[in-house]
């Protein structure tokens, strides 16, 4: 039942995932670089200077820029850095890490764009707290006629919280970590659900749960609160690791660099098959890229919305630094590594080929390094479970009119998706990933192409005036 169920999903996905959804994301993503005069690298030391100077003067908002970015970095910062670099590789080869970065840096211009959209069209609910987002920005920035194009995306939205990014990708791939730490062998096991699953992964499955039960339900202030402690601390030792490997393992840099280029572009691949080899690269790698960094999906200004400032420009680069930290340095590591060590073709999957990766490239232990890496994996996917419970419920909102009876149930669904995600196979929980993600990311696009002439007069305007 199980592989007849991955072969639906893959078949799904791949339609999902085709030619015309790679080409509108990169088409948008180059697009508004043009149309902003590539203000993702003109632009980015003021961005980081906005990073770290709040501002105080904000009419509405119920959170800092800083805490908007640790919100969204806590959404996008999880399984996808640690275990979707390493499934982009393994089923693309090393040329989908290059077609990763070139998402995000084409990306950095979406997620700015649409940051910006959040902030000047966000309002204030009923009872008085800031909403915003995608289907905000389609319905009063195109009109009420495209009413029905956000309600589609918020839909689109709920799954990803519930299906995708949120809940069985995230928790599956922390149980998956503990299980090779702690009990790789699966010594002790419990049969479950008909099959056999080791005592780690039920323990450490619903310890996790009663933890994102209890942040949850407090809220945003509360969700926000904990990401700007978890997220800068995870960000930062899991970049000095990955800095590590790649000191120690310095000469093996430009090979690597060559491999991944020749492996984009199908030189690797047999004769007549290169073409083939390079879509495939191009698949796996932009769709974990988006999957990670989440630049056209929407999710990002979901957070942003709720930001204390006046100004959308400002919002835009402060939240487009997401995209940089996530992929470009994180993801990239992460790639950069695997590659080095040659984890990637070793019959691993998952969680596995970047715990090779950390025990071959860290002068520890094996057990230390998978230990380091075991805590990262456990602190990304943490934060990612909160952030995408805020996105989804901000979606939930929209659809039901702000319904805090429908709201509140959701959230007890969303633990009980929490709950059951250790089960999940990993095949099947990362094609469902990509299948919403993706659905969610076209009716995204579709306003910010029809919106980008808002953007460009926004910038323009504001550093006219700044």
């Amino acid at each position: 039942m199980f592989g007849t169920i991955n072969t639906i999903l893959t078949k799904i996905d791949d339609l999902v995932w085709g030619v015309p959804l790679i080409v509108m994301i990169l088409a948008t993503g180059i697009f508004l670089t043009i149309r902003l005069k590539g203000i993702q690298v003109r632009k980015l030391i003021l961005a980081f200077k906005y990073m770290f100077s709040n501002e105080t003067d904000g009419e509405h908002g119920e959170i800092s820029s800083f805490g908007a970015l640790c919100t969204a970095l806590s959404a996008t910062i999880g399984t996808g850095n640690i275990v979707g670099v390493a499934t982009a590789i393994v089923a693309g080869g090393p040329g989908a890490l290059f077609w990763m970065i070139v998402a995000a840096t084409v990306g950095t211009a979406t997620k700015y764009s649409e940051c910006l959209l959040a902030i000047k069209y966000r309002t204030v609910a009923d009872d008085g707290h800031i909403v915003g987002g995608p289907f905000y920005y389609i319905e009063k920035g195109m009109g009420e006629n495209w009413k029905w194009l956000a309600k589609i995306f918020a839909v689109f939205g709920v799954m990803v919280g519930l299906l995708g990014i949120g809940t069985f990708s995230q928790i599956n791939g922390i149980t998956s970590a503990v299980n090779n730490f702690f009990d790789e062998n699966n010594a002790w096991t419990v049969q479950l659900f008909g099959r056999e699953y080791s005592w780690t992964v039920v323990i450490a499955g619903i310890i996790l749960t009663i933890f994102v039960a209890f942040v949850i339900i407090g809220g945003l202030r509360r969700i926000s609160a904990v990401a700007q402690v978890v997220v800068p601390f995870m960000a930062v030792a899991y970049i000095i690791a990955a800095v590590l490997i790649l000191i120690l393992n310095y000469k093996a840099i430009p090979g690597a660099v060559v491999e991944i280029v020749q492996s984009a572009f199908g030189m690797r691949a047999v004769a007549g098959g290169a073409l083939g080899a390079m879509m495939l690269a191009m698949q796996k790698g932009i769709a974990r890229g988006i999957f990670s960094n989440e630049a056209g999906i929407g999710s990002a200004p979901i957070a942003a919305a709720a930001v204390q400032t006046t100004e959308p420009v400002r919002q835009g680069l402060v939240s487009m630094l997401g995209t940089v930290i996530d992929t470009i340095i994180i993801c990239t590591m992460t790639g950069l590594s695997i590659v080095i060590t040659g984890s990637w073709d070793k019959g691993l999957e998952g969680v596995a080929v970047t715990t090779r990766a950390f025990q071959v490239g860290l002068p520890f232990p094996g057990r230390v390094s998978a230990f380091i890496l075991m805590l990262c994996l456990v602190f990304f996917a943490f934060t990612t479970i909160l952030g995408w419970d805020y996105y989804s419920e901000r979606c939930l909102d929209y659809l039901t009119g702000n319904n805090k009876k429908v709201v509140r149930t959701y959230r007890w669904i969303y633990i009980a998706c929490v709950f059951i995600g250790p089960y999940m196979t990993v095949s099947a929980v990362w094609t469902i990933a990509d299948i919403v993600n993706g659905l969610m990311a076209i009716p995204n696009l579709i306003a910010l192409l029809a919106l980008n002439g808002v953007v460009v007069a926004e910038t323009k305007k504001y550093f006219q005036k700044f």
